[in-house]
């Protein structure tokens, strides 16, 4: 499988995925997948259900059993028994600049507070940020070459010129020549466990609402950046989607179209509406006005 997947030019974190969602599969019954059938993979697929996991890793579940069935073991008969499984349509969390301040003032210790100063200047995906290499920066063009992004697919995002000043000095405190944020290990970069730990220690300091994780800042990147006015293509360029109905989702979030509508609600004649259109009943046991009272 792993011989089949270097073939095709999957990404080594792709491979990765891949071989360990079949490898639990397999030590979830306890024998090798090429002797488990289709009741075995609706078991299965029941037992993630039941563990209310995320729609993102079932779904990379059912990508690695695909590929698996349908290439290595060459059983396309399974196929049909591996259905997806239904993204569900949720608006993005978005935070106001305010929020991200004090986000970052609160993350320690730096080399955090610099990489999640990165993802939110350049709407990087957290891989991505982290496996930035020295070598990817050209102050000459004010471009970061993100050379490992998803799909195994090279971009160019702008580089602002105070994003480049902090990247320079932080590189001056490491000097590895390598990585822009290098880890423990020499030769690897930082570990995106300790990052996203320390991002919701400083989100709890900063009383972020609930749910907003490191790829929030991404999300309100790509909000800042249409409420500024920039086109939907070069948006889509820029965060590396590679359908243009991934970055329209970001429409559904305009905070200046939202003040725009509140601002028109504000003139409906709401309060007019809400008036009776016929006077109210006498409270019980009331006498009804005579005509002449009237």
């Amino acid at each position: 499988m792993i011989e089949d997947l270097k073939i095709r030019n999957r990404s080594p974190r792709t491979i990765e995925a891949y071989v360990q969602q079949v490898a639990r599969f397999a030590r979830h019954f306890g024998r090798s997948p090429e002797l488990l059938g289709p009741e075995e993979v609706r078991q299965y697929q029941l037992h993630l259900l039941e563990k209310k996991i995320s729609f993102s890793t079932f779904n990379q579940c059912i990508c690695s059993l695909r590929f698996l069935y349908g290439t290595t073991l060459g059983r396309p008969e399974m196929l049909p028994r591996l259905p997806y499984g239904k993204r569900p349509k949720t608006i993005p969390q978005v935070l106001s600049q305010a929020q991200v301040l004090k986000l970052l003032e609160c993350v320690r210790p730096r080399c955090y507070r610099v990489l999640l100063t990165t993802i939110y200047a350049t709407g990087l995906r957290l891989s991505e940020a982290l496996h930035l290499r020295v070598a990817d920066i050209n102050s000459e063009q004010m471009t970061m070459l993100v050379a490992q992004g998803k799909g195994n697919k090279q971009r160019l995002v702008p580089l602002s010129l105070a994003l480049l000043r902090e990247l320079r000095e932080w590189w001056r405190e490491h000097r590895n020549p390598q990585w822009l944020f290098p880890g423990k290990s020499p030769g690897h970069p930082l570990d995106p466990s300790p990052v996203q730990k320390a991002f919701q220690r400083a989100a709890d300091r900063a009383r972020l609402p609930p749910g907003a994780s490191v790829h929030t800042l991404r999300h309100t990147f790509a909000t800042e950046l249409l409420e500024g006015g920039v086109d939907l293509l070069t948006i889509q360029k820029i965060l590396g989607h590679g359908d243009l109905k991934t970055t329209l989702i970001y429409t559904h979030v305009r905070r200046d179209r939202l003040h725009a509508v509140s601002q028109f609600q504000g003139v409906l004649p709401l309060q007019q509406l809400c008036r009776p259109a016929f006077p109210p009943e006498p409270a019980p046991g009331r006498k009804r006005p005579s005509k002449s009272e009237t």
